[in-house]
């Protein structure tokens, strides 16, 4: 994540080459509205339903969505007793949820009496995200967790060579793959299935999701009389950002290693 995560400039170790300073405490937050609809359903009850969210980065921490606590259907609520201490925020406070067939402990929190650097946290609370069955922006289903609106994804076609190989040896190779430039992460290749050849690549049972490029399903790679597991991956259906990866095969593994072409020179000479 741009802001909290790795060298963000929230972070306990943000990245050098500017010219400025914060002046303040090494762990820093801040407190943004977040102006979408959002709704969490929890065994077909809808136990939040809200346009006064506000996202809180924090040092360190994927961002979390708090919304006003009159937000919730605090009839589904009730207090448990239990606390937590976070030197930064105070004393979290917590509920229990029962929606329908379900029971949540502890699964909403929130700061009624926070410390004097954050005041605004007081009438808000949060649900754990992974507690929902479903959460809705508008009325499209979200994907994966919470997206933090500084995270990008950005996709461009390019004509510079990519070759992936094992033991200096290509494997497979394109004129025409498509990069994802990805906050925080190093520019990604991905290459047209056609380019990489079938005998390449066996499918997986495995899949992961990402909220940014959509669900991804895994290949493994045959190289000579090694199988590397897990060693590719597609996105079949992207999300919006991503489309163009679509039909499109990525490679990452130890035993693999992935070249982008230098640009060639007004010359013609690679750089």
């Amino acid at each position: 994540m741009s802001l909290t995560i790795g060298p963000g400039p929230l972070s306990t170790q943000p990245e050098g080459g500017v010219n400025y300073a914060i002046d303040g405490p090494a762990h820093r937050i801040l407190f943004q509205p977040h102006p979408r609809r959002l709704r969490a359903v929890v065994d077909g009850h809808t136990v939040l339903d809200t346009t006064r969210g506000a996202l809180l980065h924090e040092s360190n921490i994927a961002p979390v969505l708090y919304v006003p606590l009159e937000d919730f259907d605090t009839t589904l609520l009730e207090p448990t007793g239990h606390t937590t201490h976070c030197p930064f925020k105070g004393d979290a406070f917590y509920w229990t949820l029962r929606a329908g067939e379900r029971e949540l402990e502890n699964a909403v929190w929130g700061y009624p009496t926070p410390t004097p650097d954050a005041p605004w946290l007081a009438p808000y609370a949060a649900l754990y995200w992974d507690k929902a069955d479903t959460w809705f922006e508008e009325d499209e289903p979200l994907t994966g967790h919470l997206r933090d609106p500084y995270h990008r994804v950005d996709t461009r076609a390019t004509s510079r060579h990519v070759e992936v190989l094992a033991g200096g040896e290509p494997v497979a190779g394109s004129d025409r793959a498509v990069l994802v430039f990805e906050t925080g992460l190093p520019a990604r290749a991905y290459l047209p299935r056609e380019d990489v050849g079938d005998a390449l690549l066996t499918p997986e049972q495995r899949t992961s999701v990402c909220p940014y490029k959509g669900e991804a399903s895994y290949f493994s790679v045959s190289v000579g009389d090694r199988v590397l597991q897990d060693a590719a991956w597609s996105y079949p259906r992207p999300l919006g950002e991503a489309l163009a990866i679509a039909g499109h095969v990525s490679f990452d593994h130890e035993q693999l290693e992935t070249r982008i072409a230098e640009p060639a020179s007004e010359g013609g000479a690679a750089r």
